[in-house]
């Protein structure tokens, strides 16, 4: 990371206005708008109290652990494949968490690099220490994102909420927008038994309409698999997501390892940027 390849992302906060390097750790656009880059590499570009809170380093902790045991390693594949056959020179992981994805995504080249960028510091930085080639961005993707416009090739999405508009406006012209959300029968044992929250029914369903006017769906991967899981990977399973908040709230009856079989299920959506949004 440098100073240079970090201002090169972005757009002031307030004014909209090109970033870029105007001391030692600042960045600041011509109307005088000024921001420091944290010591460890990335910046913080909110601009209010977001009304969410960002991933813990408990839950970060939770998913490394859980992620080690290679789980999810099919799902990072698919993603790693759907990149590579865009040839990006510019990816933005909106929603980094701890940059699995990412960094597996992120093709060979020095002139290809990355943006993590994610609501909770803990999660951009690790992002960041994870590959030489990715710049990080604390932001809040429910806010007009501080990013140039047509700034990015691909945009990854794993698992973490969408902003259409903002989406179609930093993506170039037919760039391509990968989307995992979990299938209605991922983790639903632990949901059975209480250890995990519900989920949205129709997701899927509700992800296309959503993105429709400014994205059109153009392929679609189901991925599911039974997970023998430990005691102790469903612990950190649960504690690396939302429903780390809920297992507290279990029956006594309801243990992790009460559970032994686990479904794990994803649906990997690729939609391209429309030209203009529908009407």
């Amino acid at each position: 990371m440098s100073l240079q390849t970090l201002s090169e992302w972005l757009r002031c906060p307030n004014c909209f206005l090109p970033l870029s390097p105007t001391g030692t750790l600042r960045l600041g656009c011509s109307t005088g708008h000024s921001f420091d880059v944290n010591k460890r590499g990335f910046i913080n570009l909110l601009t209010g109290a977001p009304k969410f809170i960002g991933d813990s380093a408990a839950m970060l902790d939770a998913r490394d652990t859980f992620l080690a045991a290679g789980w999810y390693e099919p799902l990072q594949a698919a993603v790693r494949a759907v990149i590579s056959a865009e040839h990006p020179r510019r990816l933005l992981d909106v929603g980094c968490g701890t940059g699995y994805y990412l960094r597996a995504a992120l093709p060979p080249g020095e002139d290809v690099r990355a943006l993590g960028m994610d609501l909770s510091p803990t999660a951009v930085s690790r992002t960041m220490r994870s590959h030489d080639r990715i710049d990080g961005l604390v932001a809040d993707v429910w806010s007009p994102l501080p990013v140039q416009d047509a700034a990015v090739d691909v945009i990854l999405n794993v698992f973490a909420p969408r902003n259409a508009a903002e989406f179609h406006r930093v993506l170039r012209p037919g760039g391509l927008l990968l989307v995992v959300v979990p299938r209605p029968t991922h983790l639903h044992e632990l949901r059975r038994a209480g250890l995990a929250v519900e989920m949205q029914a129709d997701k899927a369903a509700h992800l296309e309409a959503s993105l429709g006017a400014w994205f059109a769906l153009e392929s679609a991967q189901q991925m599911e698999q039974n997970a023998a899981l430990s005691a102790a990977e469903v612990v950190s399973l649960i504690g690396m997501g939302p429903s780390s908040h809920h297992a507290a709230s279990a029956g006594p009856e309801s243990t992790p390892a009460s559970v032994q079989d686990v479904t794990i299920a994803f649906d990997v959506f690729g939609f391209r940027r429309r030209a203009t949004e529908l009407c």
